[in-house]
This record gives C-alpha cells, structure tokens and sequence, in this order.
C-alpha cells in the first residue's frame, strides 16, 4: 500500500515533464489590444501584424529552433480589462506581450508583467511607462514630450499662432500630451488661452467648442483621440470656428476623415511618418505582405511600430541565442539603429526608442495626407 502513492507520485511528475516539455516546443508571442470597442481598428491591426510576422518566421523554421504561437487577449483600451489580459497572457507562459495601444492599457498591466519577467513592447506615448525604468518594458514610439516640443515649435515659431486652445480627454496619454503641449508652447513664448477637457466618446462638443468660440483663437490642439477628434472638427466647423486645427497623434487614423467629412479638409495632424510615406523597402514589403493577406492596409503606423518592436525582440534573441528574459531585454538596452519598418530600432536603458521624428500632414479634401513641413 506504501508503493501506490509513490507509484502516483511518479506519473504526476511524469505528467508534468511531458507538458513542460510540449510547452517548450513552442514559442509564445502575446498581444494585448483594443481588439474590439472603439479602438479596434487599431487593435485589429496590431493583432494582425503580428501575426503576419509569426506565420512567415514560423514558413521559415521558426526560432531558435521552434516554432512560435500568437496568443491575444482584448482588452478593449480599458485599464480594468488590461490588468485582467495581463495575468492571462502570464499565466500562458508567452515570452513576450505587443501592446497595448493605447497608455492607459498599457500601464495597467506593465507591474504585472515586470513581476513575472515577461518583455512587453507598446506603442504608448505618455512618459509615465517609462518611469519606473522596469526592465521588461520597451517603448517603440516615441514621447508625448518629444512630439509636444514639436508641435510647440511649429504652432509658435512657424504659424505665429497668438492664441491657442488646448484640450484633452480624460485618459492618461492626452492629458499627459495636453500637458506637455501647453508648457511647450508657453516656453516658445506662446500664448495658451484656454486649457480644458472633453469626456470621450461624448458625441456632442457643442458646449466647451461654443465656450472656446468667444475666446476667438487661432488654432485648437486636441490632444486627444481620433474616435473624438473628427467630431470635434466637425462640429468647430459647423459652430462657425475658423480658428486651425491641430491634432496630436491619436488622431491619425482613416476613421478621422469619416467622422469629420468634409470638415476633415485642412485639417493639420502631427505624428510619425505615417505608412504611406515611409521610405524603408521593409516598410513597403511589410505593408505589401499585410494587404495580400488581410485584403487592406494597417489602419495607421502604430501597427508598424509594434511590429518594429515584436521584430526588435525576436532578433534579440537570435543573436544571443536565448530565450531568457533578461538576457533579451539586456541586448535590447544596447541596441542601436536595427533596420525596422518604421526607421532605425534603438533604445535607451530605460527602454525609450531613440531618434525621434515627426512629420505635420495637411489633410487634402480627398481625405489623402499632404506633408508641410519639410
């Protein structure tokens, strides 16, 4: 009676050996993304992307030896749902997690993937993802601080806007964008005549866009997203506001020129080169590759820069040959100029992307993107 629990014993350890070693077999990759809500689009995209890029690595031998596994989880945008995506994409063991799209999402599920080791690369601008330095954590866009000194620097120095409007919503990223836009402007020597809030998804903006109608500005920064920022422009339009106006980031997106219509026209966006204008052969293949595939282009660039940051990682541990976390993530602070789809991949030690660079778009009455500034 004795030899039966030990009998036992040995089948549990058994068991536990086979499925460890099944699991090792495969690599896997997580994504967590606004795969449906008001985002999805963009979530859509990066899911996407990835998994473009696992099913050619995989038609090619795979990593290191293995083959590699998508697993995604949606958490709409929302931090509630991100914490909860967190801990599922944990618990399936994934070597490293893209996204989230948005920095709310992302910085509600960053501790738990720095406690379980697991790399995590986003798109998210907003400087507070990178303030606790985790190691784990690999930005591969660029700052809400940089793209706000940008914009400063053209609404002041190059339109000469004397009174400008600035508003955000109430997520993490547009006020931190919102915030570090009206203190850049105010240090070129601008003027900021009304700083204020929106509560997303509203629909209806006449009350604060009548507000900022009597100030008479120039120009009206959103800082916001794009689901807000094409009503926004047009109901300023339909209010009879001739004041300019200028979107942060999140406003580049193709449902931009939906919602606003022909108010869209003139519009003026600041991001990263957008899609269409990259120069990069891997740009131009990727985004070959993703429409023969999905019938359709990415939705916008941020698809391709956590592609960039998925391709950052997988070539990391190629060269160094391992799958090992820290091992991965100590190559990636080095890392200098990897040719990626949406430029040179390099990073700092505490995982912000280097070599930032922005381009000002004039929306034509085609809803096609123009470049202004040179």
């Amino acid at each position: 009676m004795r030899i039966l629990p030990r009998v036992a014993a040995s089948v549990a350890v058994c068991a536990l050996l086979v499925t460890a070693g099944s699991a090792a077999d495969v690599i896997k990759i997580g994504v967590q993304a606004p795969i449906t809500g008001k985002y999805a689009n963009e979530g859509q995209s990066i899911d996407n992307g990835v998994r473009l890029v696992i099913d050619q690595l995989n038609a090619k031998g795979g990593l290191l030896g293995k083959q590699l596994e998508v697993v995604s989880c949606d958490d709409e945008g929302k931090a509630q749902k991100a914490a909860i995506c967190a801990r599922k994409l944990v618990n399936e063991g994934v070597l490293a997690v893209i996204g989230s799209y948005t920095s709310g999402a992302t910085e509600a599920a960053q501790t738990t993937y720095f406690r379980n080791k697991t790399l995590q690369t986003s798109d998210g601008t907003s400087g507070s993802l990178t303030k606790q330095k985790y190691w784990t954590f690999f930005r591969n866009s660029f700052r809400n601080s940089d793209q706000a000194a940008f914009t400063a620097t053209y609404l002041v120095k190059e339109k000469g806007y004397k009174n400008i409007v600035v508003i955000s919503d109430y997520s993490g990223y547009s006020v931190d964008l919102a915030d570090s836009a009206a203190k850049s402007i105010k240090s070129e020597g601008g003027n900021v005549i009304y700083q204020g809030k929106i509560k997303s998804g509203t629909q209806n903006f006449t009350a604060v866009l009548t507000k900022i109608k009597s100030m008479n500005p120039d120009a009206i920064y959103f800082a916001g997203y794009y689901t807000d920022g094409g009503l926004i422009r047009a109901q300023q339009q339909q209010l009879g506001i001739k004041a300019d106006f200028i979107g942060g980031d999140a406003n580049d997106n193709p449902d931009f020129v939906k919602l606003a219509g022909k108010s869209a026209e003139g519009t003026i966006l600041v991001n990263f080169p957008t899609a269409e204008f990259l120069p990069y052969d891997a740009a131009k293949i990727f985004i070959k590759d993703y429409t023969a595939k999905y019938g359709k282009a990415p939705s916008s660039v941020w698809a391709l820069m956590n592609v960039d940051g998925l391709n950052a990682i997988l070539h990391a541990a190629k060269e160094t040959k391992s799958l090992d976390t820290k091992t991965i993530s100590n190559y990636l602070h080095t890392l200098r100029d990897f040719p990626g789809i949406t430029g040179p991949v390099s990073f700092r030690e505490d995982g912000e992307r280097i070599n930032t660079k922005f381009n000002i778009y004039e929306i034509q009455a085609n809803g096609k993107y123009k470049i202004i500034n040179k």
